[in-house]
């Protein structure tokens, strides 16, 4: 049996882990599934991530959960066997199991705090026995016909996996700020200070980015005493996430897509998911008069008195310095941070597959249907990148199911002999 390894145990991954247990099943051919976590399962929408304060709320329905749209098309003949085997571990089910459905519902189907989030996953993955290595992933090397990852624990200790596949999931680091000033947070930071009720005191605040990053520290923030809060992003204004049946057909059933021109896609996912926030953060933010934009791009930051200034850059117009008390960098992860896990050989395979220096642009284009890097004879899956050539559902979590399907689906590869695993444990929490 092949393994699968996937770095972040996060929704995309218990997807595919939650298929592959599926089809096991039901019979039915499926790798072995394994997944790398710093933390928990579901540690990005926990504190301990960097990335919220749990207490914030999913932007997206928890009905798009592990196994939506729930239209498989794996295997012709028993696609209908896998949507009714994957529904034991939806959204609802797990509410069922917890005695909450019933309120769930009364209550209007709320989006659930980011925590409860994370708690449906880590039911899923004990559910599905996930195998998990605990420890942070410090390098990939190609290896053979397939990958080896080496991971370390809390206390340094190196566990090396040999793998047939590999995916890759997760934003990276969130505690990287576009500065190293005492007044510039990340938002890694950001979010410990909120928790903790220990965010420094200060009249004008500035937050950079324009996508959901930056709105649920928005929203954060208007619960604070802050005179002034300045949204910084090099966008016109700060757009609403388009949430009509239209675009959201779009993200949960992605067949239309190949029929679009790239710059249709384009269009698309700039209105409907880069540097967007969504309604319910813009109606929490409309009736807020110290809420307002500032266009531009940070090209500077400088100390002046007690506080920050930034210099914006736009084009057609002089350069403008603004000051803060405090700024939040909320520009969200870096697309491409795993590039700064391969080793020479295994950056040199993918330099060849994408033709040139892998940037995201070339990297975007190689990923094919099955959500991989076209031309790498050792799978490597990319579904935060897949949104320009696959859809735009892809990188979050608007049709898992879809996802787990493609990259299962796939050829695959020459097994390799003697490959090992090691240091797999079972999930915590």
């Amino acid at each position: 049996m092949e393994t699968l390894l996937v770095v972040g145990a996060g929704p995309k991954a218990l997807a595919v882990a939650t298929k592959a247990h599926v089809l096991h099943e039901l019979g039915l051919p499926a790798p072995r599934v394994v997944a790398v976590e710093a933390s928990a399962v579901g540690g990005n929408w926990l504190p301990t991530g960097g990335w919220t304060d749990g207490q914030h709320r999913l932007g997206t329905s928890p009905e798009k959960d592990v196994g939506f749209p729930y239209h498989s098309t794996w295997a012709r003949g028993r696609n209908q066997e896998i949507n009714a085997a994957m529904m034991a571990y939806s959204w609802t089910s797990f509410l069922v199991e917890q005695g909450t459905y019933a309120e769930w519902i009364d209550r209007g189907r709320p989006n659930p705090h980011h925590h409860v989030w994370a708690k449906y996953l880590q039911w899923v993955a004990r559910r599905v026995d996930l195998e998990l290595i605990t420890g942070t992933v410090r390098s990939v090397a190609a290896a053979g016909a397939g990958w080896s990852v080496t991971a370390t624990d809390a206390d340094g200790i190196p566990t090396r996996v040999d793998v047939d596949r590999l995916m890759i999931t997760g934003p990276g680091q969130a505690g990287k700020a576009l500065a190293e000033h005492p007044r510039v947070l990340s938002i890694a930071e950001f979010w410990d200070l909120a928790g903790r009720r220990d965010l420094p005191v200060s009249s004008r605040v500035a937050v950079i980015g324009g996508g959901e990053t930056a709105g649920s520290a928005l929203d954060e923030l208007v619960r604070h005493g802050m005179l002034s809060i300045s949204v910084i992003s090099p966008m016109a204004t700060i757009y609403t996430r388009g949430e009509s049946y239209f675009e959201n057909s779009l993200f949960s059933d992605p067949i239309k897509w190949a029929a679009l021109t790239i710059e249709e896609r384009r269009d698309v996912i700039r209105r409907t998911d880069r540097g967007v926030f969504s309604v319910r953060v813009q109606e929490s933010l409309l009736p807020d008069s110290r809420v307002h934009h500032l266009q531009g791009r940070v090209v500077r930051v400088a100390d002046q008195g007690d506080g920050v200034a930034l210099t914006l850059r736009n084009e057609m117009r002089a350069d403008q310095v603004h000051a803060f008390d405090l700024v939040v960098d909320a520009t969200g992860g870096q697309p491409l941070w795993f590039l700064d896990l391969f080793d020479q050989d295994a950056a040199d395979l993918v330099e060849l597959a994408v033709g040139g220096r892998p940037t995201q642009s070339r990297i975007e284009a190689s990923i094919g249907y099955d959500l991989a890097v076209t031309g790498l004879d050792s799978k490597l899956y990319l579904p935060n990148l897949a949104a320009i050539a696959q859809g735009p559902g892809f990188p979050n979590l608007s049709c898992l199911g879809e996802l787990s399907d493609r990259i299962l689906r796939s050829e695959p590869v020459r097994p390799r002999s003697g490959a090992y695993l090691a240091g797999a444990v079972r999930p915590r929490g």
